[in-house]
């Protein structure tokens, strides 16, 4: 079967619906949850419906609403990622090995790729508890950090989703305002035109979105081809990287965690667009689906962008495109630099890696909707699109206010939003491997129960030290912690393999007093 099923498929098919939720009574199946009132808010839910709009927000998809799959699903789960992925802002990140951290092109192509690996497994592993559970990630992440901490997950992984979104419409914008003649549009108006079209797509819900993120990838791999082979002469392949041996470790390492920071803070969003799959669906196809995805498009993202900023050095028009454009770092005038030998056809393909930005822009501004009704019953009975509307709005101010800013915001962005995600997948993992045994030591009737959900305590202590490791061991602009400061001139960030590490150590020992003390 189809990975998306349209509203008259679902009636034929019943007990099964569509993927975006048409036809599902939310009261029925919402554990634990009081009833919602007749209100506006609900009238406006059923307008939605009317026009097979998603209306579903965080409530669990029992067994009998999910849809079964075939093996085109898989396919498709592949394409969703490469789709998401092959997005500006990474070919941006690839900028900053060369541009930021002085590295030459083969130790930054290298910390980028193993970088991106490495971020992209937890990503697979959290893809998988979607149709297990029927859970959205965040709704998940309570069974491990309990009711009230979760909620603190919860809120930093809005300023995430906001914070991505933020980066994808600064730089769009910036690649806008490059091709427009003499650059006569400003990155103003660039940044309300991707916003504005990633609210037209995600306000429809998650069907439209699987329909989109299904072809979005062809464009991109298009012209991020064309690119490679249109400035290939102009990459600085030789040139080693700038420093003495210490400093240049610490700079490996630093890039290596920023493209781990970026690819492991999708984890928090993986399971939110598979909910819809019977628990049937095959999870090992799932994780490798995308793992493979993630892997290839970052790696075919990441090393234009490097090799880009490799010339920045050596070819005066790369250097006055990265020096001198609107908006600060000029990422998006060095992209449009590389297409410059094509003429007219360079700028409509740097038109279209702008609008590719949307791809990636899509997920987490869907996400960030569900994840505000997380907070609490009150917000909860908002409907997800007025949260999408209203997230929207905050990070199109956001980019219009930090458009000057861009590399600043990409690297302390990034970093500090990887630290407290792979803490947090460090709590999830063990909390299903020591104290839940597997899938199968899950109830997930109880998903909205909170005297039946941990009480956190051991969750969120742990976390809590694993921030320290990571506060210890970070290296940004504004601030190196002490032990980052002892490799190189500039330190190593080394956040997040710390703050997982003694989140890790810490947390078991924790949940199983937890256990033992309160019996759950």
């Amino acid at each position: 079967m189809d990975l998306v099923q349209s509203p008259s498929e679902v009636e034929k098919s019943k007990p099964a619906v569509s993927l975006s939720g048409e036809g599902v009574n939310h009261q029925q199946h919402d554990h634990g949850t009081r009833p919602r009132p007749k209100s506006r808010a609900r009238a406006f839910e059923e307008t939605l419906v009317k026009y097979n709009l998603e209306v579903r927000g965080i409530q669990r998809v029992e067994e009998q609403e999910k849809v079964q799959i075939g093996w085109l699903a898989y396919l498709q789960v592949f394409g969703l990622w490469l789709s998401v992925n092959l997005a500006p802002n990474n070919i941006t990140l690839g900028m900053l090995g060369p541009a930021i951290f002085e590295l030459s092109f083969r130790d930054a192509s290298l910390c980028a790729v193993f970088g991106a690996i490495m971020g992209s497994v937890p990503v697979a592993w959290i893809a998988t508890w979607g149709p297990l559970s029927g859970l959205r990630s965040m709704v998940f992440s309570r069974y491990a950090m309990g009711w009230w901490p979760s909620k603190l997950i919860v809120v930093l992984n809005i300023v995430l989703m906001l914070g991505y979104s933020v980066l994808v419409c600064i730089i769009g914008g910036q690649i806008l305002s490059a091709v427009s003649p003499n650059g006569s549009m400003s990155v103003v108006v660039g940044i309300i035109v991707v916003a504005v079209i990633t609210w037209l797509i995600t306000i429809f819900g998650i069907s439209i979105i699987h329909y989109y993120e299904r072809f979005a990838f062809l464009p991109q791999l298009i012209v991020n081809s064309i690119l490679f082979g249109v400035a290939a002469k102009h990459f600085d392949l030789t040139t080693p990287s700038a420093g003495d041996v210490a400093t240049i470790r610490g700079n490996r390492l630093s890039f290596l965690s920023l493209c781990l920071s970026a690819a492991i803070t999708y984890a928090t969003l993986a399971g939110d667009y598979f909910v819809y799959w019977s628990t049937g669906a095959s999870r090992p196809l799932i994780f490798l689906a995308t793992l493979a995805s993630l892997s290839l498009s970052f790696t075919f993202a990441l090393i234009p962008g490097i090799a880009l900023a490799s010339g920045i050095a050596t070819y005066q028009p790369y250097s006055d495109a990265w020096n001198g454009s609107q908006g600060g770092s000029g990422s998006g005038a060095l992209l449009v630099a590389g297409f410059e030998p094509l003429g007219r056809f360079g700028e409509f393909c740097a038109v279209i890696v702008a609008l590719g930005g949307i791809a990636n822009t899509i997920p987490p501004t869907y996400s960030s909707g569900i994840d505000f009704q997380t907070l609490g019953r009150q917000f909860e009975c908002i409907p997800r699109v007025f949260w999408n509307t209203l997230g929207v709005i905050i990070y199109t101010i956001c980019a219009l206010a930090g458009r000057n800013s861009l590399a600043v915001i990409f690297t302390n962005l990034l970093a500090l939003m990887g630290y407290w995600v792979a803490i947090w997948v460090a709590i999830l993992v063990e909390e299903c491997l020591f104290f839940r045994h597997g899938s199968q030591g899950y109830n997930w009737a109880v998903w909205d129960t909170r005297k039946k959900l941990p009480l956190g305590i051991a969750a969120i202590t742990a976390f809590l030290v694993g921030w320290v490791g990571a506060i210890l061991c970070m290296a940004q602009v504004w601030y190196i912690g002490p032990i980052a400061r002892l490799v190189g001139s500039h330190g190593a960030d080394m956040g997040n393999y710390i703050g997982f590490s003694w989140a890790a150590l810490v947390y078991p020992p924790l949940r199983w007093w937890e256990m033992r003390k309160f019996g759950r």
